[in-house]
């Protein structure tokens, strides 16, 4: 209630005007200030500055002209803010390490990847850059709205054409009141063909873009991406975070000294601020084996030299930079936007649609405009056309007129002409009279009528409209489309405190048949030639010995398949070091393996390529493939590989590439061949399909991949061994009985059923856990039905357990037998 005495002051709720007066101030900054459209992805201060520019001339084909003048333009006709805060946007459009595909062409200083700021803007110089011009190309056809300046001088377009997807491949970042926004660069082309599949199959799904068309951030700084989880989730929720990882490698030096070299720095990482701190991290000890720390960035590209101790491990200090500098970030990506005014929070493929929707509207804006062009050219036209065939008549009513409205309202009775067309007769100049020009004029009636066809069709048909999108956006990918910068590798950021801070060397991992598991270095087993003792790998008790033996890596993950036909995992340095005479931990201390089950097979994975299965055989026959990718995620407490009938279990599995063929082989000394197609790929808990029908009390001991060209071992409970040229198993179809492939004794059982070549080298372990490692060449060539050769001499009652094929060591000294050794080899060495 207004005071009488002071009729110009209102009494107010103050908790109410502050809750109004704020929330205007919060849309304000949203909605002019701090988020970007999601039709062009700019911001108003970047758009005012571009057409600025360009209603100044600026174009890229025209002379740099000073930043201070561009600036005064902006403030003084559309953004009433500080010249810096404009400035300043210009300067980063300008930056070919903040815009992965600049919008301005700047000419002087305009700062560094190191933080040096631009020069002063009465200094630079700028222009708009050729692919920004594709930001504003057609709009001046209609195809955009317009709105008043701040103080209704002027007029500003509300959202530019933007004949490319700009919100997505140049990103953007910006703090509004009670939200933010974190949106990264993409690549042009992977961006464009999204929006090209997108509007192939509006059902198309987000992982269906990621997998073949949009892959992930492409940042300007390039550097590398850390596994795709964290894509994904962004992706699917607009929400999510990239770790990011400079790009580095070693050079080790005849010396023994090592050098770290990063060429490739994180997205928004100072390089100035990363080297004083890591040399505040060498200071305070924190990091150790740096003995110098460089820049040696030029114009050629960036080098930043990191020389290591002579006796430090170069991998250790690098993965601890990763772990406490700016040499690995995370990025945060938050995908908000504008949509019709309002912030949302956009998955990839709701930035594809709304964009889409947006060049739909251009498309049909400026075919409109054309069309009503090309209407307004015809009806003249056909006002000329009058003219020209009553054309003694009309120079008759325009002589005998006294005036030119006279004139036209002549012509308009007369003729039923409208008053432009009888104001276009009044202006024809007589040079049009010729024959020459009467024929040029109904030839550009004639293509007229056929262009208000085509855009008449246009309008009437989207998909119309979808093509000429799709033809226009293939044009900008040509024209501008580049490599990608960014790479994507496998791993993430979960890593870094274990597995990255590990150096990745090749190692053995055993398991024994009770249960006991670990990993040695591949060194520790000496080569030696067939028929040696052997060395004691390892103390187990009476009833124990080494069943499973595979060689991998400290960063691969080992996948243990159990009779149960249930898998579990662990990555190699999660199993721990033993000695080579120690037993090792129990499997259950390491996984959750049940009581009533054992591991029956064990293979090292590096990645789950969507490429590659995993080939299963039971012990009584059955086989399966499935996808490795259907693997890629284990729970703690195991996952189903396979189904399994009756008593059956599991005895192998092998790695393919679905093209392969398929060995398996019986105790009894049959083998089958057939190729792996033959067995269509399944789901983790289908039970298989027949791959060997078994005699009597037979059972599938091993199964095998059989290239061209390799050889197949036979290895006896014996000791005894062979290998047969593969051309002699031929190839049949799965589900037969095989053929004989091995002549046995009654005592004598095939233990395994092994595919090598000559540069290869077996593991032979014996129930006592002695292991031999010989060289394959060293082994006889025999036919199908010889028993074999001696290859490990045991003692009584000593039977082989296992045999496992290992990678070729050439770093290792082969070791010779003894005189009386390689003399009692010999006379063992006799073919059966």
């Amino acid at each position: 209630m207004a005071d009488e005495h002071r009729p110009n002051v209102q009494e107010i709720n103050l908790g109410q005007e502050m809750r109004t007066s704020f929330l205007d101030y919060a849309m304000s900054v949203i909605v002019s200030r701090a988020l970007p459209d999601v039709r062009d992805g700019m911001k108003p201060v970047h758009r005012r500055i571009l057409y600025a520019m360009n209603d100044l001339g600026m174009h890229a084909d025209k002379a740099y002209k000073k930043s201070a003048r561009i600036v005064g333009e902006v403030i003084g006709k559309y953004h009433p803010h500080g010249d810096s805060a404009v400035y300043e946007a210009m300067v980063r459009m300008a930056q070919d390490f903040s815009y992965r595909y600049m919008l301005v062409d700047g000419h002087g200083n305009f700062g560094s990847v190191d933080g040096d700021s631009a020069a002063a803007m009465r200094y630079t110089e700028a222009r708009m850059s050729k692919i920004s011009m594709e930001l504003l190309r057609d709009i001046n056809k209609d195809t955009i709205d317009y709105t008043d300046n701040y103080d209704g001088t002027e007029r500003e377009p509300v959202v530019f054409p933007a004949r490319f997807p700009n919100l997505l491949i140049n990103g953007g970042a910006g703090i509004a009141v009670g939200m933010a926004t974190n949106i990264p660069p993409h690549n042009l082309g992977e961006t464009i063909d999204a929006v090209l599949a997108v509007s192939k199959d509006p059902e198309i799904t987000i992982s269906e873009l990621m997998e073949n068309y949009i892959y992930g951030p492409d940042f300007p700084t390039a550097g590398q991406i850390l596994g795709r989880s964290g894509i994904k989730k962004a992706f699917e929720t607009g929400k999510g975070s990239v770790t990011v990882r400079a790009k580095t490698h070693i050079d080790e030096h005849p010396n023994g000294k090592s050098t770290i070299i990063a060429t490739e720095l994180p997205y928004q990482v100072n390089k100035a601020r990363l080297i004083e701190k890591i040399a505040e991290l060498v200071r305070d000890k924190r990091i150790d084996g740096i003995t110098d720390l460089r820049d040696e960035s030029d114009r050629n590209g960036m080098r930043v030299v990191i020389e290591i101790r002579r006796d430090a491990n170069p991998n250790i200090v690098l993965n601890n930079l990763y772990k406490y500098t700016a040499l690995q970030t995370t990025f945060g990506i938050n995908m908000l936007a504008l949509v019709n005014g309002k912030p949302e929070v956009l998955t990839i493929k709701q930035c594809l649609e709304h964009y889409l929707d947006h060049q739909k509207e251009i498309i049909k804006r400026r075919t409109a405009f054309e069309l009503r062009k090309a209407e307004a050219r015809a009806h003249i036209l056909e006002g000329l056309r009058v003219a020209l065939d009553n054309l003694d008549d009309v120079i008759s009513i325009i002589r005998n007129s006294k005036t030119t409205d006279i004139a036209r309202e002549s012509l308009m009775e007369n003729y039923d002409l409208s008053e432009k067309q009888a104001q276009a007769i009044l202006d024809m100049r007589l040079q049009r009279l010729t024959g020459l020009e009467r024929e040029k004029i109904v030839n550009e009636y004639n293509d007229l009528l056929k262009q208000i066809e085509e855009l008449r069709a246009i309008l009437a048909d989207e998909e119309k409209v979808l093509d000429i999108i799709r033809e226009e956006l293939t044009e900008i990918k040509e024209k501008y489309n580049d490599d990608r910068r960014t790479e994507i590798i496998s791993g993430g950021a979960d890593f870094i405190e274990d597995e990255d801070l590990i150096p990745e060397e090749n190692v053995v991992i055993t398991l024994t048949h009770q249960g006991y598991v670990k990993r040695l270095p591949a060194s520790t087993y000496r080569t030696q030639k067939r028929g040696g003792r052997g060395i004691q790998g390892m103390e187990t008790n009476e009833d124990d010995f080494v069943e499973h033996l595979v060689s991998t890596s400290t960063h691969d993950t080992v996948l243990f398949f159990t009779n149960k036909g249930k898998v579990y995992r662990a990555k190699g340095y999660e199993i721990p070091e033993f000695s080579r005479t120690a037993k090792g931990i129990p499997i259950i201390n390491l996984l959750q393996v049940e009581k009533d089950e054992w591991i029956n097979a064990v293979i090292s994975v590096s990645e789950y390529s969507e490429d590659y299965y995993l080939f299963f055989t039971t012990r009584h026959g059955l086989a399966k493939r499935t996808k490795l990718s259907q693997f890629a995620n284990i729970r703690k407490g195991g996952l189903i590989a396979v189904g399994l009938k009756d008593e059956d279990e599991l005895i192998s599995v092998r790695l393919t590439d679905g093209t392969k063929h398929i060995m398996m082989g019986t105790k009894n000394g049959y083998l089958i061949r057939f190729p792996e197609e033959q067995v269509r790929s399944m789901g983790r808990n289908a039970a298989g399909v027949r791959g060997i029908s078994l005699r009597g009390n037979d059972e599938v001991v091993s199964m095998e991949i059989l290239d061209e060209g390799v050889e197949v071992l036979h290895v006896t409970n014996k000791g005894m061994g062979k290998r047969t040229p593969e051309e002699q198993y031929r190839i049949t179809n799965r589900g037969g009985k095989g053929i004989f492939t091995c002549k046995l004794s009654d005592d004598n059982e095939v233990v395994a059923v092994k595919a090598v070549t000559g540069d290869d080298e077996i593991m032979l372990i014996t129930v006592a856990g002695v292991l031999i490692r010989i060289p394959v060449e060293g082994i006889s060539q025999t036919g199908r039905n010889a028993q074999g050769v001696r290859l490990i001499r045991l003692n009584e009652n000593e039977e082989v357990a296992t045999v496992a094929k290992v990678d070729k060591d050439e770093d290792e000294e082969l070791e010779a037998d003894d005189a009386e050794e390689s003399e009692s080899s010999s006379e063992e060495d006799q073919e059966t």
